[in-house]
């Protein structure tokens, strides 16, 4: 099972809630062009925190399969017999490395990074390669 780290969720609300007082701060101020940066920033950053804290675990194996987060907050089981590929895509740029795990269903492409399991895609990949993908 891959999950979110806890800390990475607490930083997003903070940095939501952060967002959110300066749009009160600028807007007891009269600034409107501060306001109205400082609202949608905290409606998207909340978004992103709220759903660290609501769906944790991105990725779980079992052996039957795995679960992967789909859309928002959903669910989706794939069997092992439904994955075509898993893979790792790693990209350069700007003197740093990302990587991105990979999991072809056939109808769906699910990408997690490096954030989204709380470890290494390349790890993760090779755990799932022993499993049965």
């Amino acid at each position: 099972m891959w999950r979110v780290r806890r800390e990475l969720a607490v930083f997003k609300i903070l940095g939501a809630l952060a967002c959110a007082g300066l749009a009160v701060f600028w807007y007891v101020g009269g600034d409107v062009r501060g306001v109205i940066l400082a609202v949608p920033a905290a409606a998207l950053v909340g978004a992103m925190g709220l759903r660290d804290l609501l769906v944790p675990v991105r990725l779980a194996a079992d052996e039957d399969g795995i679960t992967v987060v789909h859309g928002y907050a959903g669910r989706r089981h794939v069997p092992w017999e439904r994955i075509e590929d898993v893979k790792v895509d790693v990209r350069r740029r700007w003197g740093l490395r990302s990587e991105m795990l990979e999991i072809d269903t056939g109808d769906h492409l699910h990408i997690f990074s490096a954030h989204d399991l709380g470890a290494s895609p390349t790890e993760v990949a090779a755990a799932l390669r022993r499993r049965g993908a």
